[in-house]
């Protein structure tokens, strides 16, 4: 696929790809009510979790923390399935993936928001590079400033990104077009090197319980609650150990 390069809200995509941004609450351009940025969210969590509080309408900072990695593992979820389906992925500065209030399902929620940067075709050869780089800047390098201000665990934001790869782990390994790249970006995650400065071991490997991701739909898989049931107009989710 030929490179995808764009600035500012003027974003080329071909209509899948843009589809399937929108469908992860992931849009094109500057938010209409911004509240921060990536950048801006690693060097003072405390002032974006208080927004993050305000948008969803949590006193607890627990609740809001884990609210707002759930929001970012989708666009983390995204990128890896841009990874397998497009062998691209979204690439620009920590200021150019912007943060917004916005209503979805008559709820006042926090979606991301792609000011720039530029979609690059990944090297096969280079993709677990690629993909630890994803799980460092979406996910580790946010959880440790958010663990400053808030008890929420890393386990648990991790986690928040895990149960979206489990639907697109599903989708795509169940695809015969896909299957390929699915299970080798999926042997990728699961290769404890993959975390090297990340983890102590694969954390996916540790989830997935030597099972398939197919098999782990609408289980109680996760080790920690992600508090969506402590959120104003949310309910728990279908991973919860604390379901019942």
């Amino acid at each position: 696929m030929a490179r995808v390069r764009y600035n500012g809200p003027m974003m080329n995509l071909t209509p899948d790809m843009k589809r399937q941004l929108n469908s992860y609450s992931i849009y094109l351009g500057e938010p209409a009510h911004p509240l921060f940025t990536l950048k801006s969210l690693k060097e003072d969590p405390s002032a974006a979790l208080d927004l993050v509080q305000a948008v969803s309408r949590t006193k607890n900072r627990t609740v809001a923390a884990s609210f707002f990695t759930r929001r970012l593992g989708m666009f983390t979820a995204m990128q890896l399935y841009m990874l397998i389906v497009y062998e691209e992925i979204w690439e620009g500065p920590d200021e150019e993936l912007g943060f917004g209030a916005i209503e979805e399902y008559g709820n006042l929620t926090v979606s991301q928001f792609l000011t720039g940067g530029t979609f690059r075709p990944a090297d096969p050869d280079e993709h677990r590079g690629t993909v630890r780089a994803i799980l460092r800047t979406y996910v580790k390098d946010v959880s440790d400033p958010l663990r400053t201000v808030s008890p929420a665990s890393s386990l648990t934001h991790w986690e928040n990104m895990f149960g979206f790869l489990l639907y697109h782990f599903h989708v795509l390994l169940n695809d015969p077009y896909t299957a390929a790249e699915a299970q080798a970006v999926l042997d990728i995650l699961k290769d404890g090197r993959t975390w090297e400065g990340l983890a102590k071991e694969s954390l996916f490997a540790r989830y997935l319980q030597d099972r398939r991701p197919s098999d782990l739909l609408n289980t109680t898989v996760r080790t920690t609650c992600c508090h969506s049931k402590d959120v104003p107009g949310l309910m728990q989710c279908g991973f919860c150990p604390l379901k019942k």
